[in-house]
């Protein structure tokens, strides 16, 4: 079983470094549809990528690519929703034992509207550029920021799903940022609140860690080896059937 799960890590973690889909919405459904138990496939995950966003958020930084105004007004709202998330759905559990459906519904969901947001952030891109919303000052948008962190983080804290891909969406339509600084800001702001969401299903008991660890193990070098070929092939292809495997995952989870 060690062995499976450290060459479905090395998968994903291929998959995410050559064609840039998030991680957690390629790996939870799989670690589901596999077998493991809903709640602790979404606690593993959020742990494991907190470990993974912390290397990506150091680097950023030191290259000062990310945004720190934006990255606080985004967990102001995304990080007390993330753990309010996972109360709810710890409560929820205790009354009327029906976390794992819930979960599992949630994620198809999830999945099938971060398939559709992927295929608009890689056909569409071009069309966010310069409208009016990204060109109004960050302060003027802070409770718009605020509430966009809220509604997102409380969907990551159930799922795990989406810290990247929605988030990223969101940030590329309503801020004006350098690419560079899009990618370090959306990593840092991530790492807080997959950490604060991992945290609170750690405490609940929804964290195998070695699972984490299979998977940490296959996926590093897997990335590695991914990003290094990204450059090799046509992104917008790939991002294209990465989509839509991804939601056809999603349509499995809900049917």
């Amino acid at each position: 079983m060690s062995m499976g799960i450290i060459i479905m890590g090395l998968l994903v973690g291929f998959l995410v470094g050559l064609t840039g889909v998030g991680g957690a919405a390629l790996l939870t459904p799989v670690l589901v549809l596999i077998g493991i138990n809903p709640a602790i496939a979404v606690g593993t995950d959020l742990v494991y990528n907190s470990i993974t966003k912390l290397f990506g958020s150091i680097q950023h930084w030191k290259q000062k690519t990310i945004n720190m105004r934006l990255v606080k007004y985004l967990a102001i709202g995304s990080v007390p929703s993330a753990i309010c998330a996972v109360g709810l759905l710890h409560l929820f559990d205790s009354f009327f034992n029906n976390q794992e459906e819930i979960i599992k519904h949630a994620l198809g969901y999830v999945l099938i509207l971060v398939a559709l947001t992927t295929l608009v952030k890689t056909f569409m891109k071009d069309k966010f550029e310069s409208n009016y919303i990204q060109r109004k000052p960050l302060e003027e948008k802070r409770t718009l920021t605020i509430a966009i962190g809220a509604v997102l983080g409380f969907i990551v804290g159930l799922t795990s799903i989406g810290s990247g891909s929605l988030f990223a969406l969101a940030m590329l339509y309503l801020y004006k940022m350098r690419p560079s600084e899009l990618v370090g800001t959306d990593i840092a702001h991530a790492f807080l609140l997959v950490t604060a969401a991992g945290i609170m299903h750690a405490g609940i008991g929804n964290v195998d860690y070695s699972l984490m660890m299979n998977l940490l193990l296959g996926s590093i070098p897997g990335v590695i080896l991914g990003s290094s070929l990204s450059a090799k092939f046509p992104a917008k292809p790939l991002r294209a059937v990465m989509s839509v495997i991804i939601l056809m995952s999603g349509l499995k989870l809900i049917a």
